[in-house]
This record gives C-alpha cells, sequence and structure tokens, in this order.
C-alpha cells in the first residue's frame, strides 16, 4: 500500500479514535449527573433502566472497536494493513474507506458470513 494511502487511513483511525473518546467523556459525564433518586412510577425506572443498558452496551461496543482501532495501528505500522489475513490478498481501497479495521476482503468476508449462516 502507498504510504499516501496510509496517511489517509491512519488519520481515518485517529479521527474515529478522538470520536469515540469525546463521546465517552460526554457519556460518563451525562451518568454522573442524573439523579441518583429513582423514579416512583415503575414504567419510569423500567424506561431508565432500558436506557442506561443502551448506553452500556454501546459504550462496550465503542470499547471493542478502540481495541480493533489499535490492532490497525499496529497493521500500518508491521506494514501488513490492507492485506487480507485468511487470503493474502490486497483489500479494497474502497472497503477500507468504509471499515478501516477491516482486515478480510471482501471475498473472504462474504465467505466467513456464509459460514456462518450455515451454522
Amino acid at each position: 500500500m502507498r504510504q499516501r494511502d496510509l496517511k489517509l487511513f491512519r488519520k481515518l483511525l485517529e479521527g474515529r479514535k478522538r470520536d469515540i473518546l469525546q463521546e465517552a467523556e460526554r457519556a460518563v459525564g451525562t451518568m454522573n449527573h442524573e439523579s441518583d433518586e429513582a423514579p416512583a412510577d415503575p414504567t419510569d425506572r423500567a424506561a431508565l433502566e432500558s436506557d442506561r443498558n443502551f448506553l452500556l452496551r454501546m459504550r462496550d461496543r465503542e470499547r471493542k472497536l478502540l481495541s480493533k482501532i489499535s490492532e490497525a495501528f499496529a497493521r500500518i505500522e508491521d506494514g501488513s494493513y490492507g492485506r487480507c489475513e485468511e487470503c493474502g490478498g490486497e483489500i479494497g481501497i474502497e472497503r477500507l474507506k468504509a471499515r478501516p479495521v477491516t482486515t478480510l476482503c471482501i471475498a473472504c468476508k462474504s465467505a466467513q458470513e456464509a459460514r456462518e449462516a450455515k451454522i
């Protein structure tokens, strides 16, 4: 992969990482400022609990994405970024633009999804 392309993907990954960390800070601030007093109405309590669970699931997904971003930075450093882990072929630039943390080319990802659908 060309150095110019690697710079582009490094910039994309850094921006995404920055966005995730900023959103996490806002979410923690929001959760800390919420009233510790539970609503008296059971429906309101259930809605509050549901919202908190959703937020926690989102934070967990973002945590996993941060890990994948770190792995992508490591692949950029070791020269393996943009290569499919399964077949060793090039991952298309458009695919990397859409999902810069991907490790599989379209063909291998499609085959993986087909195998998973059979299970």
